[in-house]
């Protein structure tokens, strides 16, 4: 994970309503998402994530899409990713997602009760949008297999009081205006 280290290192901050928010290429493709970077990530999720009779990858858009559809390109798991727009088709559930700089509504559409899914994003940090994501989709009575981000950046977070365990690649906090990396191993 030396790749995904350094890169966190190099990571410049920004300032956003007081939410101290660090500039990445998994969480924002800035700067550029060189594959090495990716490909060093996607190994590390296979090694880590529970996959075993997984019928879907699930992720939010738009920074767990690039994730996503690696690991989905590498084990031949299905992806579905949930939008920010409705198009109001059959099955389609809405949700609302709240994180520390912005609130949405998002739509899952094409998971199904009963599917056993991987619930994959770029960045755990306030927890909101992964625990829209659990909530919408134990409402259509799908099996949460697995949650997995790729960055956790430290403090409490929606799922610390949830029965989802989130694995993390890394974890980080902002400190002084600098990546700190707290875990290299991150959790789980």
């Amino acid at each position: 994970m030396d790749k995904l280290k350094q890169s966190l290192l190099d990571a410049p901050i920004i300032e956003k309503d007081g939410y101290h928010y660090f500039v990445h290429p998994i969480s924002d493709g800035i700067p550029v998402l060189e594959p090495g970077l990716l490909r060093e990530i996607v190994i590390q999720i296979i090694r880590k994530a529970e996959l075993e009779d997984v019928d879907k990858i699930v992720t939010p858009a738009a920074m767990g899409i690039h994730i996503s559809t690696a690991v989905s390109l590498m084990t031949d798991i299905p992806l579905v990713v949930i939008r920010k727009r409705e198009y109001g088709l059959d099955g389609e559930v809405a949700l609302s997602q709240q994180t520390g700089y912005s609130e949405n509504e998002m739509y899952v559409n094409n998971v199904n009760e009963g599917d056993r899914v991987l619930l994959l994003d770029d960045v755990l940090s306030t927890g909101g949008t992964m625990k829209a994501i659990t909530e919408a989709l134990e409402h259509i009575g799908a099996d949460v297999a697995d949650v997995v981000a790729v960055i956790k950046k430290e403090g409490p977070n929606e799922l610390d009081d949830t029965d989802y365990d989130v694995k993390t690649l890394i974890n980080v906090d902002v400190q002084d205006g600098e990546v700190v990396i707290t875990d290299e191993h991150g959790d789980g």
